[in-house]
């Protein structure tokens, strides 16, 4: 008489066995859309942030977040890679200028950085030992306003807190040191230098951004030196009398030789460049400006960043710069073609995103040395003007050569037709004159 558990035990080995050959199938003929199995286990009490990431960021957001670690330990914080960040949305009033930022720039992971006036004057307040408190975002606004206190979402300080910061900006810019025209990663250089100091002399152990760029040798730039308190206390003392002038066309040129200059390393080591981008807005694209005013602009070669990694919030559906994507980088030729896959886009709150990346890259990359670019800024743009004449000079020469003209005649039986150029050198198509 059959075990009535019988029928039950042929069916699983029956399809057991199966599904064995069903496995061996797929191994033997991978469909090459599939990436990593997802194996989930159940989560353990100690699991640490690599695990975390590695393991349990599978799919959609999480997925994308685990690659930007992945690509920035693999790739980007190596020898060689040149690491812009830029940076938009109000990270420093949260203190993470402090907490992430600052520890990626002593490891050397942030090579040079284009911010938002914003970020940098509430970063001082830290600098400074004024207090920023957490708060609710849905408190009375009204009586916020009545009471002397200030809301950026759910942060809230008191008013004087701006003053205090505004006053110590003022002092500094009517010193001589100030008395000139200037860029923007000199005029926070020499902002942070004062921070620097009176950090040590309020004893805060923990240096604000300003402070440790200042101190690690990383320039840091606005996009827009107008758009902040900064801005605005430097307009003030125009009308006092001041003769401080921030001139952007500094901050394009030294960006740009920055990118410039990023494939030479001096080694052995091919040099590369890298665009890290939290939020999105003027910084971003200032960031990724740097590859056209080379080419575009300057007539000098053509290449793009080799990675481009953002952390945005972003649609790439309205048109907006914030939300364009690599792919789109590359037809400006802000993005190398060739290196699209490395990059990436997570669509997710930078205050989430940047404390999981700076734990996972300080946790799995050793420290790079730092390259102190702020002190090689003349050198590079020395680089890059010099390459720009000669190039202007080389094309002028062409065109009016009588013996490259003649030598075109000889070889081509007649006189070659006079094509018109762009500034930069590159020939007008498509019969636009």
């Amino acid at each position: 008489m059959m075990n009535r558990d019988e029928p039950a035990k042929v069916w699983i080995r029956d399809r057991f066995e199966t599904n064995s050959i069903v496995a061996l199938y797929l191994r033997l003929n991978m469909s090459p859309n599939f990436g990593c199995k997802i194996a989930p286990v159940p989560m353990s009490e100690q699991i640490n942030i690599v695990d975390l990431i590695d393991s349990y960021f599978t799919a959609y957001n999480s997925a994308r977040l685990r690659e930007i670690c992945h690509l920035l330990q693999q790739k980007v914080f190596r020898e060689g890679v040149t690491v812009g960040l830029s940076l938009s949305g109000a990270m420093t009033p949260a203190g993470f200028g402090i907490s992430t930022l600052a520890p990626l720039i002593r490891h050397g992971f942030i090579d040079y950085i284009i911010s938002t006036g914003a970020n940098l004057y509430h970063d001082i307040h830290y600098g400074l030992g004024l207090s920023l408190y957490s708060g609710s975002p849905f408190t009375d606004d009204i009586k916020l306003r009545q009471s002397g206190q200030i809301r950026i979402y759910d942060i809230i300080f008191d008013y004087d807190v701006l003053l205090e910061t505004d006053a110590f900006i003022r002092r500094l810019l009517m010193s001589e040191s100030f008395q000139k025209r200037m860029g923007t990663a000199e005029f926070h250089h020499l902002l942070g230098k004062y921070i620097w100091e009176t950090e040590k002399q309020l004893g805060i152990e923990n240096s604000c951004l300003l402070a440790t760029a200042y101190e690690c040798g990383v320039p840091v730039y606005t996009s827009s030196p107008g758009d902040s308190s900064i801005g605005m206390n430097v307009a003030a003392v125009a009308l006092e009398g001041s003769q401080l002038i921030i001139d952007p066309a500094i901050d394009v040129n030294e960006t740009a030789a920055i990118a410039y200059s990023a494939r030479e390393t001096g080694t052995n080591v091919p040099g590369k460049s890298a665009a890290l981008i939290l939020g999105g807005g003027s910084p971003k694209n200032f960031l990724l400006q740097t590859q056209p005013q080379i080419h575009e602009v300057l007539g000098l070669e053509e290449r793009g960043h080799d990675y481009f990694i953002q952390v945005t919030d972003a649609r790439p559906d309205t048109g907006g710069l914030s939300g364009a994507t690599p792919s789109e980088a590359v037809s400006w030729g802000k993005v190398d073609p060739h290196e699209l896959p490395n990059t990436v886009v997570c669509y997710t709150d930078s205050t989430i995103a940047l404390p999981l990346i700076t734990a996972y890259v300080m946790h799995q990359c050793a420290p790079r040395p730092l390259k102190r670019l702020y002190d090689r800024r003349l050198e590079m743009v020395t680089k890059l003007k010099l390459d720009y004449l000669m190039a202007k000079a080389e094309q002028a020469k062409e065109e009016k050569s009588p013996e490259t003209s003649l030598a075109k005649v000889l070889q081509n039986g007649h006189r070659p037709k006079q094509v018109a150029t762009y500034p930069c050198g590159t020939p007008i198509r498509n019969g636009h004159t």
